[in-house]
């Protein structure tokens, strides 16, 4: 199995993506054949628990308030919709139910303490349980872990450098921070970023390595394709290339080879193809549901289609034990 790294340099992580792509996909498919279950795909359904209204500038978001989207606010959602969403998606073949809030930051108030019932009601139906609300502090961390929250997203976007062109309302530090909260309180960290920004080879290189040089890799790196939207700063981003999103995905593999990487947004415009290359250089994640918060993405009964087609089967929830009691060790993942 390969030897997990923390001190990439920005030149070797530079030379990994920029190898031919065929040699680049060979040494990715390698190491993640490697690994045993190889052809095990966790499947996570997102939904949005309160949409709209954000305060952030986040230049891809359609759900920041000062951009003129066609995204509504609407309230947030009561816990009996979420276990309705949450029994709908665990039919549909999802193990991990992932609730995104349109936040700068968690605050300790009402909607905290309905999140917090959330958690629970989702955890206690088996299903793995993961978070993205923002920035949290320690304690609000320990809160969610108490009940029962399994992984807490905070992507990092895009590289340092490149992090204020994107967004102004929030430090790279602040990212950073909120991902130390969450390994303080023994939650799985899922964490990666967006390409298609506008962003610079060398901006994704230092992004991965950033990620690929924390102390604990994160466990699930989500590798996502902007999906442009009407009404902000990045509405006429062209696609992104197929030929760069599996570049990503095979260097994630290769400097995180324990991680899960997740192909995320973006799959509503790959052909199976497409995205069975992406699987071939170690993508071993996906977002099922027909819809990503406020973007569109394929349903639940084509990508089982497409699982099949392909020889792949879905990963059960709780794979290495819950956080609570065993928390996921890189060896295992």
């Amino acid at each position: 199995m390969q030897t997990t790294r923390h001190d990439w340099t920005k030149e070797e992580i530079y030379e990994i993506y920029n190898r031919p792509f065929l040699d680049l996909v060979y040494e990715a498919a390698s190491i993640h054949r490697a690994n045993k279950d190889y052809n095990e795909v966790q499947v996570s359904s997102l939904i949005s628990i309160k949409t709209g209204g954000c305060k952030e500038d986040c230049s891809y978001c359609p759900q920041a308030a000062r951009y003129h989207t066609d995204v509504e606010v609407q309230p947030m959602m009561q816990v009996s919709q979420v276990v309705s969403a949450a029994v709908k998606a665990k039919e549909g073949g999802a193990s991990r139910l992932c609730m995104g809030a349109a936040w700068r930051e968690v605050r300790d108030n009402r909607d905290f303490d309905r999140v917090i019932d959330m958690v629970k009601a989702v955890n206690d139906m088996d299903m793995e349980v993961c978070c993205t609300l923002g920035m949290l502090t320690e304690d609000q961390a320990q809160r969610l872990a108490d009940a029962g929250l399994y992984a807490y997203n905070h992507n990092l976007d895009t590289s340092e450098d490149d992090y204020k062109r994107i967004i102004s309302t929030r430090t790279y530090d602040d990212r950073l921070n909120t991902i130390n909260n969450v390994r303080k309180a023994k939650l799985t960290v899922c964490s990666g970023g967006i390409i298609g920004l506008g962003e610079t080879v060398e901006d994704r290189v230092s992004m991965l390595q950033t990620l690929s040089n924390m102390e604990t890799h994160p466990e699930s790196v989500p590798v996502n394709a902007l999906v442009p939207v009407k009404g902000t700063p990045l509405e006429n981003q062209p696609r992104v290339p197929i030929w760069d999103m599996v570049r990503m995905i095979a260097t994630a593999r290769i400097v995180m080879p324990n991680s899960v990487v997740r192909l995320s947004a973006g799959r509503n415009e790959m052909s199976t193809l497409e995205q069975a290359f992406c699987f071939m250089a170690g993508a071993s994640s996906i977002f099922a549901g027909d819809k990503l918060l406020t973007t569109p993405n394929p349903a639940f009964v084509d990508d089982m289609a497409m699982f099949e087609l392909l020889g792949l089967k879905t990963r059960d929830a709780f794979k290495n034990g819950r956080p609570a009691n065993t928390l996921v060790k890189e060896e295992a993942v």
